[in-house]
């Protein structure tokens, strides 16, 4: 099974084209990948930035847009932060995740994050994409999701609701419920244990957000660090600032993860970062289970 996480910055280049087309190519290109998780796809940020669009002025809908591009994938969404429409535009503005997949999908969860009020910090409302996805080396539960960037407070959170919510699952695999009849919504509660949490945590490399995904969790696998399991003696592959030095000017540094249960430890046969690409702000990262 082969994954792509990416911020893809609503398909904004370091050229200051916004190109959803170039990002899904990029993509394609770093593997035959069955799951693309994606962090800042957009709704309604298509008007001029002047108006209340972003820079670059996405398409309308761009996980409409993903669908159109990858048209043998199911699209899934997530919206964190939903605001009213400025402008001319009478489309309220969407900021959120993506999972896009070729295999099945069993169920779909979407958790909204944390807010604990951080006056001296601008923020915005954060979520969590969740999917129970069928593979080749089982069930497992995907995670795409993107944490505070300036308010620590919230960003820790954040961070302690992930792991709560993994605790959660796991006691669903333990102790499921049986479907109420085949066509309720009742469904059976059954979830894998094992699980890929991965996206943009606005942490660098062991800090104290990062060190927290890694410390045991009762009643749980613990996560372990793809990359690092990977490269345990290299290191880090920096994952933003390598060449958008005017958002990022204090250098390139490693923000975006691939935490992985320690169940699944010994299918990763490859982790790797692109240093290349220019077509979002942050590289893309690829993760291979056997």
């Amino acid at each position: 099974m082969e994954l792509v996480n990416w911020n893809v910055q609503w398909g904004r280049g370091v050229d200051g084209r916004v190109d959803l087309a170039r990002i899904v190519s990029e993509a394609r290109a770093l593997c035959d990948f069955d799951i693309l998780c994606m962090q800042e796809v957009t709704r309604g940020f298509h008007e001029d930035p002047m108006s209340g669009g972003l820079a670059g002025r996405p398409s309308a809908d761009q996980f409409a847009e993903l669908a159109a591009l990858l048209p043998q994938f199911t699209v899934l969404d997530a919206v964190g932060s939903d605001l009213p429409a400025l402008g001319a535009s009478h489309h309220r503005r969407q900021f959120g995740n993506a999972i896009v997949t070729r295999l099945p999908v069993r169920q779909v969860l979407r958790h909204s994050l944390p807010w604990p009020a951080d006056p001296a910090k601008p923020s915005m409302l954060r979520v969590a994409l969740e999917a129970v996805i069928e593979t080749d080396i089982g069930a497992i539960r995907v995670v795409s999701t993107h944490l505070e960037f300036y308010s620590e407070k919230q960003r820790l959170a954040q961070l302690a609701r992930l792991r709560e919510l993994h605790r959660e699952a796991c006691d669903h695999a333990r102790a499921p419920a049986k479907a109420e009849k085949i066509d309720s919504p009742f469904s059976d509660t059954a979830r894998p244990m094992s699980a890929i949490v991965c996206g943009d945590f606005n942490s660098v490399f062991e800090s104290s957000a990062y060190c927290r995904m890694l410390e045991p969790i009762a009643d749980a696998p613990c996560f372990i660090d793809a990359w690092a399991s990977a490269h345990p003696r290299a290191p880090r592959a920096p994952t933003v600032g390598l060449y958008d030095h005017e958002q990022w000017p204090d250098g390139p540094f490693a923000c975006d993860f691939i935490f992985v249960t320690d169940d699944l430890t010994s299918r990763v046969a490859a982790c790797e970062v692109d240093p290349d690409s220019q077509a979002s702000d942050h590289q893309p990262m690829w993760l291979e289970l056997r």
